[in-house]
């Protein structure tokens, strides 16, 4: 029997995401064994820190690449919103499954959404990304920094540390957690990181027994799709923890991307949209890097400069 490695984070979430992808191989491929690798990445290790000042692309990826390239796993299942946009040489991210939701949302005990909060209200999330447009919405809300994995997030909430959170929509449902109020933060109103809700499948690129094995998970929407968000976050150099946000969609053969940078309070956004053909990949990448550079020079660089420059000036502990 043909034997496949999966390397992969150890939450819940994480879990679920790979044990997907074997489920989905070894009933495709009967004569194929998948194993799990479970390893534990820096973004794991440093739980009392705020992800934007432990610094660094790759917090949840780097460890689970070295088990790609020194060959103890032969795929790796990524959540993309956690994937830098420059990949260690050798390894590719050839393959995206059909994308979950890929929303944010608003959890609560209390309170029925993101309006409803009284003033000054507490709101848990580690994303400067939604922190800055929560504030954009609510200049009013205290947000405070909520680390752990989606169990520990929720639970915090329920203990009533929180007001309300904010998690990504395909997490709650990949793992069916609810919460007694819930209220969906989406486009246009509220723009969702760039990748998220969708798998990535990373391999090494000459590994030809993988690649053919993998094909019938390819979904070329979301791959489309994708690639026009990760272009914009490549061309903005930026980093899953910095508040940038990108949402793209197919409508026919047309791609419609938009794109966001904010600052910290929410007080300055940049928010462009753009427009092409879905003729390829590389296509709407290169659609994402325009839309990037159109961002920067209407005010986005000095944007991203400033918060570049705080998080600098803060020095990351080492993993424990």
């Amino acid at each position: 029997m043909d034997k496949l490695v999966i390397a992969t984070r150890g939450s819940k979430l994480a879990l679920w995401q790979a044990n997907h992808i074997k489920d989905s191989l070894e009933s495709t491929h009967p004569g194929v064994s998948v194993e799990l690798l479970v390893l534990k990445t820096k973004g794991d290790k440093i739980l009392d820190v705020p992800l934007a000042k432990v610094g660094g692309k790759g917090l949840f990826v780097k460890e689970i690449e070295d088990a790609l390239l020194d060959g103890r796993a032969d795929l790796a299942v990524h959540s993309m919103k956690d994937v830098p946009t420059e990949l260690p040489a050798g390894l590719v991210l050839g393959v995206m499954p059909v994308r979950e939701e890929p929303t944010d949302t608003f959890l609560s005990v209390n309170y029925e959404n993101l309006d409803a909060l009284p003033e000054g209200a507490v709101v848990g999330t580690s994303s400067l990304r939604r922190q800055t447009q929560l504030l954009a919405l609510r200049p009013d809300l205290k947000i405070v920094s909520l680390r752990g994995n989606v169990d520990t997030r929720l639970r915090k909430l329920m203990e009533g540390q929180f007001d309300a959170i904010v998690m990504a929509t395909s997490g709650l449902k990949r793992l069916g957690l609810t919460a007694p109020h819930m209220h969906v933060l989406g486009p246009p109103r509220f723009l969702p990181a760039v990748g998220q809700g969708a798998l990535g499948i990373e391999y090494r690129e000459d590994d030809n027994r993988v690649i053919e094995l993998l094909e019938f998970l390819k979904d070329r929407e979301t791959m489309l799709r994708v690639h026009a968000e990760r272009g914009f976050l490549a061309g903005l150099d930026g980093g899953c923890q910095v508040p940038i946000a990108a949402y793209a969609v197919l409508e026919g053969d047309a791609v419609h991307l938009t794109g966001l940078v904010a600052d910290e309070t929410g007080g300055r956004v940049i928010r462009r949209e753009r427009s092409g053909m879905a003729g390829s990949i590389e296509e709407t990448y290169a659609m994402g890097l325009d839309l990037a550079d159109e961002v920067l020079k209407a005010g986005g660089k000095a944007i991203l400069d400033e918060v570049y420059g705080r998080l600098g000036d803060e020095e990351a502990p080492s993993p424990s």
